[in-house]
């Protein structure tokens, strides 16, 4: 009974820090198999107490005297243990970098059935880490890397690998058919319960991103090169919250944000103004992402995106959504033609003077069809010159002039009114009325 009070009082905390004293003891005793086992209790205890770092270290000790030993299974276990205390922490950098670092032990398994297993086993647990942060190409390099290092049949019927190659199709097709396939087997992958938590996890962002809907809203149905693109992104996140709450994922969700976005744009359009980052997002809403750009000249098929926005969710987890291509349709900007008089020698009443009038096509389209009609004052006789004037085109850039020869009558201040209609490259008939005022002195 007083041993049991003994035990009742003892401090957990303390008792695995001792427990730690002992392997590191035993270690320096080069008594491996007593520090194994005591780093293996240790590491226990630190796990109950919840201190996942401090496990993590017994358990990486306790591999290193596996190794000292040449049981490189019971080092692989070890190391397997400590890559479980990471995803316990949420640390699944550090967690990745465990499993990789192992399959250097698992290279000196001497079972190659074991060892066959573990090469299978360890890369995926790296490609369900790397999944989390949305580099799922790099896992599955990393699997391929080994593949050659497993029989070929085992390779392929693994389950593990079936795994991998239905969450891959699924991401690449949009099929969430093979979502459901691997939520359903999820029990015949052999996962310890926190690398089934990782599993679900990398579901949880596998169904996030074929589940999240966006479209694009541009303020007009054509634009041209003189024009301001206003673009809404609209992205849809309640199916996030949806996702949430379901318990088969292990994951309630309380933060979402866009870290990054990246998009492509064709040789014409720049951008003018993008979301200031990071996008927080109130869980279940909607969120429109402003964007300005400006178009500079014509091509064939301009494009705006596809865009890439960057997902965080709960600042651990991450996904990469892309967008469809945007294609704004530009057209020309309609032409316009500016008219100005120039007086080529001073005006005097009763004599008659040469004034020069130019038109100009200072715009990017070609106006056809040009008829221009001037209307005079009575005070201001045309004396010699045409007042309607007909061009066939005025291309960008091209301008005419020609002379008149006008009398004054009397002095006064007046107005030239001039007459103006032409198409466009398209057909359409523009017109336009413009007044200059004109004054002639005593």
């Amino acid at each position: 009974m007083e041993d049991s009070e003994s035990d009742m009082g003892k401090d957990p905390r303390t008792d695995a820090q001792n427990q730690l004293s002992k392997a590191e003891n035993f270690f320096k005793a080069r008594l491996f198999k007593k520090s194994g086992k005591a780093f293996y209790q240790a590491g226990n205890s630190f796990m109950k107490l919840e201190d996942y770092d401090s496990a993590k270290n017994c358990y990486l000790y306790g591999a290193q005297t596996q190794i000292e030993l040449e049981k490189f299974g019971d080092a692989v276990s070890f190391s397997r243990l400590a890559g479980d205390c990471c995803l316990y922490a949420k640390n699944y950098i550090e967690a990745k970098k465990i499993y990789r670092d192992s399959l250097n032990i698992i290279s000196k398994e001497k079972k190659s059935s074991d060892k066959e297993l573990h090469f299978i086993l360890f890369p995926v647990l790296t490609y369900l880490c790397s999944s989390i942060e949305s580099k799922y190409e790099e896992g599955l390099d990393f699997i391929k890397k080994y593949q050659k290092k497993v029989d070929g049949e085992f390779f392929k019927n693994s389950p593990l690998i079936q795994l991998v190659t239905d969450l891959t199709i699924a991401l690449r097709n949009n099929n969430k058919t093979l979502l459901v396939k691997i939520r359903d087997n999820i029990d015949n992958y052999k996962l310890t319960p926190i690398e089934k938590n990782l599993l679900k996890k990398t579901l949880f962002l596998a169904n996030s991103l074929l589940n999240l809907t966006s479209s694009p809203i541009l303020d007009k149905n054509s634009y041209t090169t003189n024009d301001i693109i206003n673009l809404k992104l609209s992205v849809k996140t309640d199916v996030l919250s949806q996702i949430s709450n379901d318990n088969f994922f292990e994951h309630q969700l309380h933060s979402i944000k866009i870290t990054e976005i990246h998009f492509k744009l064709s040789d014409n359009l720049s951008i003018n103004k993008k979301p200031q980052l990071p996008v927080d997002i109130t869980i279940g809403s909607d969120i429109e992402l402003d964007f300005v750009l400006k178009p500079h000249f014509q091509m064939d098929d301009p494009y705006i995106g596809p865009f890439s926005l960057r997902f965080e969710l709960d600042d651990i987890l991450n996904f990469v959504y892309d967008t469809d291509v945007i294609k704004p349709t530009l057209i020309s900007p309609p032409p316009s033609l500016d008219l100005s008089l120039k007086n080529l020698r001073p005006p005097l009443i009763g004599q008659s003077f040469p004034l020069e009038v130019l038109i100009e096509n200072n715009s990017e389209g070609e106006a056809l069809d040009v008829n221009i009609s001037i209307e005079f004052p009575e005070e201001l006789k045309v004396m010699r010159g045409t007042i309607n004037k007909q061009i066939y085109s005025l291309r960008k850039n091209e301008e005419m002039k020609w002379e008149l020869s006008i009398k004054p009558i009397e002095a006064g201040d007046f107005t030239i009114i001039f007459h103006v209609k032409f198409n466009d490259p398209d057909q359409n008939l523009i017109e336009l009325t413009q007044e200059f005022p004109y004054s002639i002195k005593m």
